[in-house]
């Protein structure tokens, strides 16, 4: 199951930086998880700020 990035994201990036797998990019909005490359270790969630990432 893939993280997912809530409308509280304020696009500070540093959830990108910790993802060992390059699941994630930065959007128009907000920064976005692409679920077919998550494998769900949770790094970006504990990395988040603003808690703006659960699971799905």
């Amino acid at each position: 199951m893939a993280h997912k990035i809530s409308n509280d994201c304020i696009k500070c990036g540093s959830c990108q930086s910790v993802c060992p797998v390059n699941a994630i990019s930065e959007g128009d909005d907000q920064y976005q998880i692409d679920p077919d490359v998550c494998i769900d270790c949770g790094a970006c969630a504990a990395q988040c700020p603003v808690s703006a990432i659960s699971q799905e």
